[in-house]
């Protein structure tokens, strides 16, 4: 009598098990796909979001020392000397390609009047280019921290809602409705879920996060676009009197 009573206890203690390895373990394989995909889709999202955080750090910081140079009154012919071959900000990128076609402007001699119009052109539609670049190449990856946001939940209530049948024909099966028969495949069917969240809430906060922060950078870039144009543009009209 003892002996049987102690088996059914432990049956239970194992039946009812919670811990989150067992939880995994005991899932259908369905599930259990499901959770290692949100799992993996978390890290890489985790990934990204340091990356994207020290991209950005360093895009800010080594702009701010770009600007400062690039105000205090240093020729912008010897800026280009220094920085030319080693750009390593996008501000200093979208310099260095402005400062690049005007220089092959002037190679051939001087610009005249009627061509000063065509240079201006072509070096706004360069620095344009090259800021839409910049930009493309900091947004890089961020596509996917949109896709985990809006597709995780959805991925971890499909597990929910697989676990959840199972749970339903384990009823039917054993004809038991007893919570030690129902709790383990509804336990597992909600950790599901709370892996879609887990990978989706932090998708979503970073993607808003560096959108905005990548709004702010990209009109940043536009206006020292904007600046280096008039000042290229005012010397252009004075080399071509």
């Amino acid at each position: 009598m003892d002996q049987g009573t102690d088996v059914a206890e432990a049956t239970l203690h194992t039946a009812t098990d919670f811990s989150l390895l067992s939880l995994f373990l005991q899932a259908d394989i369905v599930v259990q796909s499901v959770m290692v995909g949100l799992v993996l889709a978390s890290f890489w999202s985790w990934a990204i979001i340091f990356d994207k955080s020290a991209r950005f750090g360093r895009a800010r910081k080594k702009s701010d020392k770009f600007e400062q140079i690039f105000w205090s009154g240093k020729s912008l012919d010897e800026l280009y000397k220094n920085i030319g071959q080693k750009p390593d900000n996008p501000m200093a990128v979208v310099f260095v390609s402005a400062m690049r076609e005007w220089r092959r402007s002037f190679e051939t001699g001087s610009v005249s009047g009627s061509l000063a119009a065509s240079v201006k052109e072509r070096i706004d539609r360069v620095m344009s280019v090259t800021v839409s670049r910049e930009v493309g190449r900091l947004e890089r990856q961020m596509g996917f921290l949109a896709t985990v946001g809006s597709t995780a939940p959805f991925v971890g209530l499909f597990g929910t809602v697989w676990g959840i049948m199972n749970s339903f024909r384990a009823i039917a099966l054993s004809h038991d409705t007893n919570l030690a028969v129902v709790a383990p495949g509804i336990a597992e069917a909600l950790f599901a879920t709370a892996l879609g969240l887990v990978a989706a809430i932090p998708a979503v906060v970073a993607y808003n996060k560096f959108t905005n922060d990548l709004g702010r950078y990209a009109t940043r870039l536009e206006g020292f676009a904007d600046e280096f144009s008039a000042i290229l543009s005012r010397q252009l009209d004075e080399r071509s009197r």
